[in-house]
């Protein structure tokens, strides 16, 4: 029995085929085959003692029923915890059925692909679906993320016939209900047969005319979802925060380092857990941004604040860096091994690293489970919090500041960068990398306060410039990480000859990537600090006054 305090609905979606989608007609359309197929739903408010027999009743009038036998079903929506499927505009569903399991990936369009589930309702990587479409099609979208469990019900399912006067089908209704552990509405869907397009408009109408239905648009997922306090995108690596120019400075970036620590401690127990390498990686994004803030703008908050936890959060830096540096060597050595051949030479070296990793992994662990780990996000969130209680009425505005800030961060990176030519070492074009990323994150601070069109314009050159020089640095420290592990590995171990040889053919290449980032630069450069750009950055303020 649905409790009738909590108005639970019942969601009504009938499939329907037409030859065009009519004005007027609650739905959604899908491409199927030759026709479109329009998908409506309904919903009853109120108590619903037995949606199935309440449907029946409904539809005896014009058709004859044929009723089949209940059973359990179970659906498990799939997603990577930053919503790569869904952004993409796909849907990945886990369905046990009566024992037999399916994975299916839809979209509104009208795609629809099933394959072999493998009986894990969290596979991992995409690429461990096993060899098929849906991972041919999900690889490139959910990259090195892993696809998480984002939401389940389980109820019971039972399946009916309409049939027309020759006893032949013409539409097929299921109904869903009795789920548990999951406050969900009961869902019936009609789904025509091809060919019978007005016999589902008729069941449609029937359907329609029973007191209390009205259309929705909600998913099964987004219904999941919400019942179990979310929504779909709840989490995204942006900082999407809206400020008010006119704010003081200082509580303007206190909302910013909050909104950025909400995303640090959102993939702490992804971390922990090592689910993915992204979520180390998004971890150390939110803690590079939290210092850029302080190093930038850091004057704005209240004295001593920004020294107080500049230490701490450079300390959570240097704590989580060579996680991440053995992650992106790993992932490097696998793409090599996958295009160069070199896969059973190179093996004891990715043995090594992987167990440097298991080590460092242990000393990290340690470090995002201490006093001083929570002592840190803890004090961090109660000084931002109480920073609007300490602004002054003389301080410069938000506007102010983001203008002020990333004028001069732009001013300093063309000055810096046109002082580097051929015969410049490669310790100032790092220096300048470093530039770029505190001008990016200052950007992304106070992106609300700015014309979108210009902050695009000034993101993609930058984003460009900064490409440029992370493929010299990265190449660098790869080349001197090779050779460094290699001689530690001929301390602790023989290596083979070959594993030796392949490791140098790596230097050599990653040699020739640095190079010829180093060959692109000074286009990029040039590009970034032109006229055109700093008529941007100028034009950047432009919504700082609404």
């Amino acid at each position: 029995m649905i409790d009738p305090e909590q108005k639970v609905a019942v969601a009504l979606t009938i499939d329907v085929y037409s030859a065009s989608h009519r004005s007027g007609s609650a739905g959604v359309k899908f491409r199927n085959g030759c026709g479109v197929l329009d998908r409506h739903e309904f919903v009853a408010q109120g108590e619903v003692p037995s949606p199935f027999a309440a449907v029946v009743s409904a539809l005896r009038s014009r058709f004859t029923i044929e009723e089949g036998a209940p059973r359990t079903v179970r659906r498990t929506w799939l997603d990577t915890f930053d919503w790569r499927v869904h952004r993409a505009g796909l849907t990945l569903e886990h369905l046990t059925d009566a024992g037999r399991t399916e994975l299916l990936l839809s979209s509104p369009s009208g795609l629809r692909i099933s394959g072999e589930s493998g009986g894990s309702t969290e596979p991992g990587r995409a690429d461990r679906l096993g060899a098929g479409p849906i991972s041919d099609r999900l690889a490139p979208i959910v990259g090195a993320r892993a696809l998480l469990a984002v939401a389940e019900s389980e109820g019971t399912l039972r399946d009916a016939r309409l049939t027309n006067q020759d006893g032949k089908t013409v539409v097929r209704i299921s109904v869903e209900d009795g789920f548990t552990a999951t406050a969900l509405a009961p869902r019936v869907t009609l789904t025509p047969v091809r060919g019978y397009g007005r016999e589902a408009k008729r069941a449609r109408r029937l359907l329609a005319s029973v007191p209390g239905f009205e259309p929705t648009s909600e998913s099964r997922l987004d219904a999941a979802l919400a019942a179990g306090g979310r929504h779909a995108g709840d989490y995204t690596g942006k900082v999407d925060i809206s400020l008010d120019g006119s704010a003081p400075a200082s509580v303007a970036l206190a909302a910013v380092l909050l909104r950025i620590l909400d995303m640090l401690e959102a993939n702490v127990d992804g971390v922990v857990r090592d689910l993915d390498t992204e979520f180390l990686h998004d971890l150390r994004i939110s803690v590079r941004r939290t210092r850029s803030g302080l190093t930038l703008a850091g004057d704005s908050l209240p004295v001593g604040l920004a020294a107080r936890f500049a230490v701490e959060f450079k300390w959570l830096g240097d704590l989580t860096t060579p996680v991440r540096d053995l992650d992106v060597y790993l992932s490097g050595l696998d793409a090599t091994i996958g295009e160069s051949g070199e896969g059973e030479a190179l093996q004891p070296f990715r043995r090594y690293l992987a167990r440097r990793r298991r080590a460092e992994r242990r000393r990290l662990l340690a470090g995002l489970r201490s006093r001083r780990f929570a002592t840190l996000t803890g004090d961090w969130r109660a000084a931002l919090l109480d920073v609007s209680d300490h602004s002054v009425t003389d301080e410069p505005t938000a506007a102010d500041l983001a203008a002020a800030r990333i004028t001069r961060g732009y001013r300093r990176i063309v000055k810096r960068g046109s002082a580097i030519t051929s015969a410049s070492p490669a310790e100032d074009l790092h220096a300048l990398r470093k530039r770029c990323k505190q001008l990016r994150y200052l950007m992304e601070y106070f992106a609300s306060l700015h014309d979108p069109g210009s902050h695009h314009k000034v993101i993609k050159e930058l984003k460009s410039l900064q490409d440029c020089l992370g493929r010299f640095q990265d190449s660098q420290i790869q080349r001197e990480a090779i050779t460094a592990l290699a001689d530690q590995m001929a301390v602790e171990q023989a290596v083979p000859a070959p594993t030796l040889l392949a490791m140098g053919k790596l230097s050599a290449g990653l040699e020739s990537r640095q190079r010829d980032a180093r060959g692109e630069f000074a286009g990029r450069f040039n590009r970034f600090a032109s006229a055109k750009t700093a008529r941007m950055i100028t034009a950047l303020p432009v919504r700082a006054a609404s």
